[in-house]
């Protein structure tokens, strides 16, 4: 599973590991996505989508059906 999020398009961050020597490594922050299951009544089918949790909520406040347009608009594949 891809680490983006289909909605925000929220994405892992790099930077690095600083230690209390000021030593210095490569790392990665990984956003929290979570795949989740919709039921969208307009499709009558269920829709899997790879959200970060920020998504989800927008999801839970603007509705799935609104969110499946606004992804077909953007071309994502539903």
């Amino acid at each position: 599973m891809g680490k983006r999020c289909q909605l925000t398009g929220r994405e892992p961050g790099f930077g690095n590991q600083v230690s209390h020597s000021q030593r210095k490594t490569r790392r990665r922050w990984n956003p929290n996505v979570q795949r989740k299951r919709y039921w969208v009544p307009s499709l009558n089918r269920f829709v899997t989508l790879t959200l970060s949790t920020k998504a989800i909520k927008t999801v839970d406040k603007l509705g799935i059906e609104s969110v499946v347009a606004q992804l077909r608009q953007l071309g994502v594949k539903v």
